[in-house]
């Protein structure tokens, strides 16, 4: 079987940052991802096909350059994404940490089941199609495939469509020149910021941010991904204390752009996360793919009012919530859902103060607690106690006081941030 040169990379690499990023990996697709996994790092691999290619061999080096100075504008074709979280299934289905289980006023304020949030939990776990279509930074579509009904995310130029073909509802936004550029260069509002992409390129983009010097990087086996030669960059964190066990991407041979993104966590099993092209096609698409024009009879919504509604109505719930009795001091939108990273590389954990809400131990006491403890495993430290939320990648520690420590990482880590916060 062919190999290449296992030649590591540990020095700090800058992602393809600057003008290299406005390559191939910089059009990104905008559909609705699970964001447990996507705002992280954020798929069984089911996409490479019999044989590995005889390829000239090439350095990891050379094949991170490759990625980064790769020029595809256009393309096209279908993508599977697997997702294998190991999240647990909660009574009358609910979700995992405010996933599933209904609709939030987010989601009903920005056109309900039209609505990016709505499609959240179903990339989270299961196996799904999507089909995509990208010319350039100005058109991109995206259609999530269903069994009885279709969702489908629509950029061209201003205009962003999203449609749900199951309730025949739609959401317009209109988005500015450089919304592809992303939220903090002005994205429209309404649309999560994890809702970035769900293609390999975006995926080994930010797996290809860690690869400084608590990462190990080589050049694995060739393979052939929808009937491409591709090599293919394993990513393998140095740190103990992640749950990631590898990252390998399959690059195309030809133009260096990623065709399959697989994650496996460190304690085995099928991949957490693989996400691949079973079908790729670099011709420029239809111009039509791009256009969009609401069924006769769909209920269409306003995103950008719907958003600036929602925004409103945060403010002045934030505003009742602070002036409650017993309720807990917050500094506006600052440290009420918002959170602070700490740690280095792979073992960085998120910390989200208050989000257990008013009321702390009080409210994890008698049944509800008996409730977390079959959920979770009770912890102590120096932090006080708490309960560990485990998945097959990423873990939570909720304390007693209502403090969220959230990562990649081991329970270990988790109760050592803790107690470094406490000191």
């Amino acid at each position: 079987m062919p190999r290449n040169e296992p030649t590591e990379v540990t020095g700090e690499w800058d992602g393809g940052r600057s003008a290299k990023r406005r390559k191939a990996v910089r059009y990104a697709v905008p559909v609705a991802v699970a964001g447990v996994a996507a705002a992280t790092i954020g798929l069984v691999p089911a996409f490479a096909g019999s044989g590995s290619p005889d390829l000239p061999k090439i350095s990891a080096q050379d094949l991170i350059a490759k990625i980064a100075k790769s020029d595809v504008q256009q393309l096209s074709g279908t993508v599977q994404v697997t997702t294998d979280l190991g999240l647990p299934s909660l009574p009358g289905g609910a979700g995992v940490g405010g996933f599933g289980g209904g609709q939030g006023g987010a989601e009903k304020g920005a056109g309900g089941a039209a609505s990016p949030q709505s499609k959240l939990t179903e990339l989270a776990s299961g196996t799904h199609t999507l089909r995509v279509a990208v010319d350039g930074p100005e058109k991109q579509r995206v259609s999530l495939v269903g069994t009885s009904a279709d969702y489908t995310l629509i950029h061209n130029g201003t205009d962003v469509w999203a449609y749900d073909s199951g309730s025949n509802s739609a959401v317009h936004h209109t988005a500015p020149r450089d919304a592809h550029r992303g939220p903090q260069h002005g994205a429209p509002e309404g649309l999560p910021e994890g809702l970035t992409g769900a293609t390999p390129q975006q995926l080994a983009q930010q797996a290809l941010k860690a690869a400084g010097d608590t990462t190990s990087v080589t050049v694995g086996d060739t393979a052939k991904v929808a009937g491409r030669d591709a090599y293919q960059l394993v990513i393998k964190p140095r740190q103990a204390a992640s749950t990631v066990g590898s990252i390998r991407v399959a690059v195309d041979a030809a133009n260096g752009v990623p065709l399959k993104f697989t994650l496996t966590p460190k304690s085995g099993g099928p991949a957490a996360i693989d996400v691949g092209y079973t079908r790729v096609d670099f011709a420029r698409p239809a111009a039509d793919s791009f256009s969009f024009t609401p069924p006769k009879g769909a209920k269409v919504v306003n995103g950008d009012q719907a958003a600036q509604q929602a925004a409103r109505q945060h403010g002045k719930d934030l505003k009742d919530l602070k002036g409650a009795k017993g309720a807990p001091e917050h500094n506006g939108a600052k440290g009420f859902g918002g959170f602070d990273v700490v740690g280095k590389g792979w073992t960085s954990v998120a910390t989200l103060k208050g989000a257990g809400g008013p009321g702390g131990k009080d409210q994890l006491k008698g049944d509800a607690g008996k409730f977390l403890d079959s959920l979770g495993t009770k912890v102590t430290g120096g932090f006080g106690s708490g309960h560990v939320f485990s998945t097959r990648l990423v873990n939570a520690l909720v304390t007693d006081d209502g403090t969220v420590y959230v990562g990649a990482v081991d329970k270990q880590a988790l109760i050592a941030a803790a107690d470094a916060a406490k000191k």
